[in-house]
């Protein structure tokens, strides 16, 4: 049985950084939300309790039921976590006078308590609380302190409870690693097994008991989750699977002709429909972001629907979701208020009569291509960049016509294998362009010209929840910008977008 660790989410914004340090102990857990806290079977090994936006002195602060942990299984506490345990164990909690953000170092560390094993005096801990945990419940002792804060670490030898107030699960905490190991492994007593090989081989066994002789479906989009999916379920169920490749006339250049091709080479059984005239004849005159996302929505609905209605016999439709979707729509707060429409396919299997199959959704991102490495799908696809659903609809700043399309495709072109040429492709999370709706005078030869603006963008980031902007060479930027203002006639100014995630988004519509 795998082991695992469940993981109370108060609604921090690290929650889901503490289950990817989790997994990179290659150790299974799973992130629930604090009023669901689940059925405890032997599997389940140690709780951890995430920290939180809201103060344990708050009337609505949320407090999860763990009547039937404490005592039963090792606990920790993070942040909110720690401050909750030592309230509810008859502990004080109060605003502190010098709020600590930021970096800290730990002066004081009781070395013969487990949790602190090889931590060193003095190592650097990253603190972002407002309170301060004053005293704390006969039986705790404190096992580690900061300059400010008395309290940085304490455990309960009774119940088996330990409790930090910074956060081991950022790189600012930089033994964090170890003090999550010592958790995990030293006290919970986990095993060390969770793998991209063990996680392939449980999954296709898996996936052959579920699905049998049934056929299945699956919607695929060129990238690394559907890609993916497809091989796992192809491993699992060969022929049975049939793969659906739509091309909705806002892919990038050569796109559709080069993604048919890779996935020929993988062995999979994939159909490739041409349905640039519906997309594009349905978005004529339209502006609106959200109205573009629904439209694309509607018609990918209903081009997929056709095409899978000519399969026979079809059971199951396939999907890409990983965790971090999983994650959104149990989340502490509840399902987001507004969910793009391009993710929201879940109009799919109600109008199809399918059932679901999610081959993917107990991974994060980076566990995904380490996955597809490990069924040696090609580094083409595992390292390509995150494409939006609505393509370059929502690149596009205004109404959509097919010259501004491959307008867009043309510069998009330029950027793209100009990252790649110059070995920088692979620094990138995420690049793309964006075709304002500006014209700017320029100058070309004798003549003056009113031409349209480009926006280059390139970020780096983990999932997508935050980003900063990517330092390119000005040299590369250069060089980028003449070959698309000598190349691509239409366009006479490119910039070079210098925001990060928050406060702006990756995509600009």
């Amino acid at each position: 049985m795998q082991n695992k660790i469940v993981i109370l989410d108060f609604g921090s914004q690290y929650t889901q950084l503490i289950a990817r340090r989790v997994r990179e102990l290659n150790v299974y857990c799973e992130i629930h939300p604090f009023y669901h806290v689940p059925e405890l079977d032997d599997s389940v090994k140690g709780v951890i309790l995430s920290g939180s936006p809201s103060s344990v002195r708050d009337d609505k602060a949320p407090v999860p039921d763990l009547s039937h942990v404490l005592g039963q299984l090792p606990v920790l506490g993070i942040c909110y976590g720690a401050q909750f345990m030592a309230q509810s164990n008859g502990g004080l909690v109060e605003a502190s006078d010098s709020r600590e953000y930021g970096r800290a170092n730990l002066e004081f560390i009781h070395h013969d308590n487990a949790l602190f094993a090889e931590v060193e005096n003095g190592s650097q801990v990253w603190m972002s609380h407002g309170d301060t945990i004053m005293k704390l419940p006969e039986g705790f002792e404190i096992i580690a302190s900061t300059r400010d804060v008395k309290v940085a670490g304490y455990h309960d030898a009774d119940k088996n409870v330990y409790g930090i107030q910074f956060h081991p699960e950022v790189y600012h905490t930089i033994q964090g690693a170890q003090i999550l190991r010592n958790f995990v492994v030293d006290i919970c007593g986990c095993i060390q097994d969770w793998s991209p090989a063990a996680f392939v081989e449980s999954t296709v066994e898996e996936l052959r008991t579920k699905l049998g002789n049934d056929k299945v479906v699956l919607g695929l989009s060129g990238g690394v989750d559907s890609s993916v999916a497809a091989m796992l379920l192809h491993k699992a169920i060969g022929e049975n699977l049939t793969c659906i490749f739509v091309d909705n006339g806002l892919l990038r250049k050569n796109e559709y002709e080069n993604v048919l091709d890779s996935y020929k080479h993988m062995g999979l059984n994939v159909i490739g429909v041409d349905a640039k005239d519906q997309f594009l004849g349905q978005l004529t005159g339209v502006s609106d972001p959200e109205t573009k996302r629904k439209i694309i929505g509607r018609v990918f609905i209903e081009t997929f629907d056709i095409e899978a209605h000519k399969i026979q016999n079809v059971k199951w439709l396939a999907q890409g979701t990983i965790y971090p979707d999983v994650i959104e729509s149990v989340s502490v707060n509840g399902p987001s208020v507004t969910i793009k429409s391009h993710h929201n396919v879940g109009g799919l299997p109600d109008k199809m009569n399918l059932k679901v199959v999610e081959p993917l959704k107990l991974l994060f991102k980076d566990e995904v291509r380490r996955v597809g490495h490990e069924m040696k799908i090609s580094p083409t696809i595992l390292g390509r960049h995150p494409f939006p659903g609505p393509g370059l609809a929502i690149r596009i700043l205004g109404d959509i016509t097919p010259e501004k399309v491959t307008l867009l495709q043309e510069v998009d072109h330029i950027f793209i294998e100009g990252l790649k040429s110059s070995g920088l492709y692979d620094q990138v999370w995420q690049a793309g362009v964006m075709l304002l709706p500006v014209q700017s005078v320029g100058v070309m030869g004798d003549e003056r010209t009113y031409e349209s603006v480009v926006a280059l963008r390139a970020v780096q980031s983990t999932d997508g929840m935050t980003a900063d902007w990517v330092h390119l060479p000005y040299e590369f930027l250069s060089r980028i910008s003449n070959d698309i203002i000598n190349k691509v006639r239409g366009v006479n100014r490119v910039v070079y977008d210098i925001s990060s995630k928050p406060p702006a988004t990756i995509e600009w519509e």
